[in-house]
C-alpha cells in the first residue's frame, strides 16, 4: 500500500482527547512526497525508524504510532509546479498520543520536535492540547485578576521598570533605584535578567534593602509596587532561592524560564509555599523563534508554553526598539497570554525592550488596560531622573485611558513632554529607538 493507513487519517477519525496535535512548517524539493515525508516525521517521532524493526508490532502502531492529520501546501499547486520553483512550501499537522510522554514539558517537547528539529527546513508553529491533557495544569496562581487584586489597580495598564544598568550593582545601589522608581508610580520593578544571586548583589542580602526601600516608597505614593527578585539558578537551588527570597521579605519572584527549563519553571509555580507571583523573563528564546525556517515559533516559547507553565506575567520583547519582532508576531504572543484557555488563567503580557512614553498610546491601543508596559532606560535615564521616568509613564497612561491622544496632552506635563522630545512618539516618525536622536 502507498501509505499505511494508521499513520494517516482523517483528523475526524482520531478521539482528539488521546493526542496533542502540532502543526509545522516545511519546505523541501519540488519532486519531495510530502505525505510521505510527514509520514516519516511521525514514525520518527514515536514508534519506529528508517526501516521497520521485529519490536513495533501492529498493536504498538496502533496505540501509540503519530498520526498526521493535514498536509497543506502554499501556495497549492494542484496540477503542476511553475517553472523556476525550486522549493515547495508546506503546513504539516501531526496528531501525537501523549499517553507518549505524559503531561510534562520535557518528553513533550523531546517528542514533538526532539530529532527532526535537526531534519532542515521544519518550524514548529503551534501545538492544540486537549482537555484531559489540560487539566494537569494549574496555570498561574496570580494572572491578571490576582495581580490586579494585589496592587489594587483595575482600571488602567500596569507599569513595570527594569534596574538599570544591568548588572554591577550592589544592594543598597539596587534599592536606591528602586526607591526612585516606585515613588515616581511603577507598580512591578523587576531585576535584570542577568542578576540573580551574584556575588556583587547577593539575593538574600538584595532582598532585604530593596524590600526596605519599596516599604518606604509605598507608604509616601500610597500605592503597593512589587518587586520581583531573580532567582534562575541551577535546578537543585531554585527552590531554596525561592524559599529564602520569601523569608527575607520577597512580595515578588522571577525566573529566566527558558534557561531554566519549563518542567523547572512549573515545578516553582505549582509549590504551594510559593504564593507570591512570578514573572517569566523570555531572554534564550530567540534561540528558538528567529530562524524562519526551524526551531519553534513566538507563539509557543513566549506565549502559550510560559502560561501553561504558570506564570502570571511575562516579558514579551515588542517590535518598537533592540529586538527585531514583527508586529504580527508581537500581537500574537499577546493573544496567546491574555486569550480564553479552559481553566488556565489569562497572563500579563510585559512589551519590553527599548519601551518609552511614547508607546504607551499604541500598546493600550492594542491590548486595552491587561498590559504591563515595562520599562528601563526610559525610566532610569529619563532627563529629569528616575522618579520623573516613572511619573511620565503614568501621565501617559491616565491620558489614553481618559480617550486623549498623547499629542494632545505632552505639554501639559514637564515629564511627559521632556520623555516624548527625548524619545518621539510612536506613529509620528518612522524611526526605531536607534535612529532617534539624543
Amino acid at each position: 500500500m502507498y501509505l499505511d493507513p494508521i499513520i494517516v487519517q482523517m483528523p475526524e477519525n482520531i478521539r482528539k482527547d488521546d493526542y496533542v496535535i502540532a502543526t509545522y512548517y516545511s519546505a523541501a524539493k519540488p519532486g519531495t512526497e510530502m505525505i510521505r515525508h510527514a509520514a516519516a516525521l511521525a514514525v520518527e517521532q514515536t514508534t519506529g525508524t528508517w526501516l521497520k524493526v521485529p519490536g513495533e508490532t501492529p498493536q504498538v502502531r496502533e496505540k501509540h504510532i503519530g498520526r498526521v492529520v493535514g498536509v497543506y501546501e502554499t501556495p497549492s499547486y494542484q496540477y503542476e509546479i511553475p517553472d523556476g520553483v525550486t522549493e515547495r512550501n508546506f503546513i504539516i499537522r501531526i496528531a501525537y498520543p501523549y499517553e507518549n510522554f505524559g503531561t510534562q514539558f520535557a518528553m513533550m517537547l523531546s517528542t514533538i520536535l526532539g530529532n527532526i528539529s535537526s531534519s532542515g527546513k521544519l518550524k514548529l508553529l503551534d501545538l492544540e492540547f486537549p482537555e484531559g491533557f489540560l487539566k494537569h495544569f494549574a496555570g498561574p496562581k496570580f494572572g491578571i485578576s490576582g495581580l490586579r487584586e494585589i496592587l489594587g489597580v483595575q482600571d488602567r495598564p500596569l507599569l513595570n521598570n527594569m534596574i538599570k544598568p544591568c548588572t554591577g550593582l550592589n544592594p543598597k545601589e539596587t534599592a536606591k533605584y528602586a526607591y526612585e522608581a516606585s515613588i515616581g508610580g511603577v507598580d512591578i520593578i523587576k531585576d535584570d535578567e542577568l542578576v540573580a544571586d551574584a556575588e556583587h548583589c547577593p539575593l538574600v542580602e538584595r532582598v532585604k534593602y530593596v524590600m526596605e526601600a519599596v516599604h518606604k516608597a509605598d507608604r509616601k505614593k500610597n500605592e503597593k509596587t512589587l518587586f520581583a527578585f531573580n532567582i534562575t539558578d541551577r535546578t537543585e537551588k531554585l527552590k531554596e532561592n525561592a524559599y529564602k527570597a520569601i523569608e527575607a521579605g520577597a512580595n515578588c519572584l522571577m525566573v529566566n524560564y527558558m534557561t531554566i527549563g519549563l518542567d523547572a519553571t512549573r515545578m516553582l509555580t505549582s509549590d504551594e509555599n510559593i504564593n507570591v507571583p512570578i514573572l517569566g523573563h523570555s531572554d534564550f528564546t530567540g534561540a528558538f523563534y528567529e530562524s524562519p525556517t526551524s526551531g519553534m515559533s513566538a507563539t509557543l516559547s513566549c506565549g502559550k508554553l510560559p502560561r501553561l507553565a504558570g506564570l502570571d506575567m511575562s516579558i514579551a520583547l515588542s517590535p518598537y526598539g533592540k529586538f527585531p519582532m514583527m508586529m504580527d508576531t508581537f500581537i500574537h504572543v499577546g493573544y496567546q497570554l491574555t486569550a480564553s484557555m479552559p481553566h488556565i488563567k489569562p497572563v500579563f503580557p510585559m512589551p519590553g525592550g527599548g519601551t518609552t512614553q511614547g508607546h504607551v498610546q499604541e500598546l493600550y491601543h492594542m491590548f486595552g488596560k491587561d498590559v504591563i508596559v515595562a520599562a528601563g532606560g526610559a525610566i532610569h535615564g529619563h532627563p529629569m531622573g528616575a522618579a520623573a521616568g516613572a511619573r511620565a509613564f503614568r501621565q501617559a497612561m491616565d491620558a489614553v485611558v481618559a480617550g486623549k491622544e498623547l499629542s494632545e496632552v505632552r505639554d501639559e506635563y514637564p515629564e511627559l513632554k521632556a520623555a516624548l522630545n527625548a524619545w518621539g512618539l510612536y506613529g509620528e516618525e518612522d524611526k526605531s529607538l536607534f535612529d532617534l536622536k539624543k
